[in-house]
């Protein structure tokens, strides 16, 4: 908690600066924001802790940064604007989490390939466009935990055009409209 309620700070810190968050959602951020990211740590079997994890387009660091703080072992936060990274590094520096974030400043179609256990992103793209970005990274075994809202039914539909994958939908702790799509086995069509 104590590394959580530093983010926080920090996060509220720099929000002066520019627009990490939306601005109504910094009054409400533990539950918008934090608990949020925290409830996909309960969702993949607890072994895939110790695997990479993949976070694109990490923003703030939503959720992956807090993965990170509640022991998830190796986290790639992919972020491709400038000033978004160096916030994601000096939250990584200040809650001692170098050793286990790594902050690639990028676009995540020139990062290179590396195996993923488990891949996320929150509110960054459309299903199909995260499928297409993250399949090279993807084994057969990698998790997907890709939180959504409303347009979920449709995303799937969608990204069924595009892709073959298993999925089930968990609801949403901090929304009761919002799904998290836990998807395995992605493969083109």
């Amino acid at each position: 908690m104590e590394k959580l309620d530093r983010y926080v700070a920090l996060l509220t810190e720099w929000q002066g600066r520019f627009n990490l968050v939306g601005p109504s959602t910094l009054p409400v951020v533990w539950d918008r924001h934090i608990r949020d990211s925290a409830q996909l740590l309960a969702l993949p079997p607890s072994e895939y802790r110790a695997k990479a994890w993949l976070d694109i387009g990490s923003g703030a660091g939503f959720p992956g940064l807090v993965l990170a703080a509640l022991g998830v072992s190796r986290v790639h936060l992919v972020e491709s604007i400038a000033k978004k990274a160096g916030f994601l590094e000096a939250v990584s520096e200040a809650l001692e989490l170098t050793a286990v974030v790594s902050v690639e400043n990028c676009r995540i179609e020139s990062l290179p390939a590396f195996p993923a256990g488990v891949i996320t992103a929150r509110a960054c793209a459309s299903l199909t466009q995260l499928f297409d970005w993250g399949l090279r990274f993807a084994a057969r075994s990698t998790i997907w935990l890709l939180p959504k809202g409303a347009s979920v039914a449709d995303e799937l539909v969608e990204a069924g055009r595009r892709f073959r994958f298993q999925h089930e939908l968990v609801p949403s702790l901090t929304d009761e409209r919002g799904r998290i799509v836990v998807a395995k086995g992605v493969t083109r069509r």
